[in-house]
């Protein structure tokens, strides 16, 4: 089986079902870290419903579904910070998809979205928890970099330049 990856709007049905599950695995995996709790579910709805991710549209972002075997599996945004430089954002593959190539197929497609908006170079903060995402960003020629922003969660901050169409 494969993965197909395409834009789509963020308030699609399958779009708005992946940021709960991205949302939901980010917060439980933070609170059961650091508090030793899952995410209140009060809490949950709040965060989930606070944000529309509308700036992930036409002209300056796109959200990329990927599909697996037809079905919704992950997720990814693209924002264009300014002429040359693009921000990966919310890389989510479900955890029963992980490992067939879901994570590379997405962060590939959005490589080749931020080109076509003019990037230049693409950068992305991630969690110190979040190992897999660290791996992957590594594994596809993402390097550590210093703080690009002061985002409340960053703790690893990457920076890849992108080269010409792929």
């Amino acid at each position: 089986m494969t993965w197909t990856v395409s834009a789509e709007p963020p308030a699609s049905p399958a779009a708005t079902a992946l940021w709960r599950a991205y949302y939901t695995e980010v917060s439980d995996r933070y609170y059961l870290l650091h508090q030793g709790r899952r995410t209140d579910p009060a809490e949950l709805e709040r965060e989930i419903t606070a944000h529309t991710w509308s700036e992930l549209q036409p002209p300056r972002g796109t959200l990329l579904v990927a599909r697996y075997a037809g079905e919704p599996g992950g997720s990814a945004g693209v924002l264009l910070l300014d002429g040359g430089t693009a921000e990966l954002k919310r890389v989510f593959i479900h955890e029963s998809l992980r490992g067939k190539g879901g994570g590379r197929a997405l962060v590939t497609a959005a490589e080749t979205t931020a080109r076509s908006l003019g990037a230049t170079r693409m950068i992305l903060d991630t969690r110190h928890d979040l190992v897999e995402a660290r791996t992957l960003y590594t594994h596809l020629g993402y390097e550590e970099t210093t703080p690009h922003n002061d985002a409340p969660y960053a703790e690893h901050w990457f920076s890849k330049p992108l080269s010409g169409p792929r």
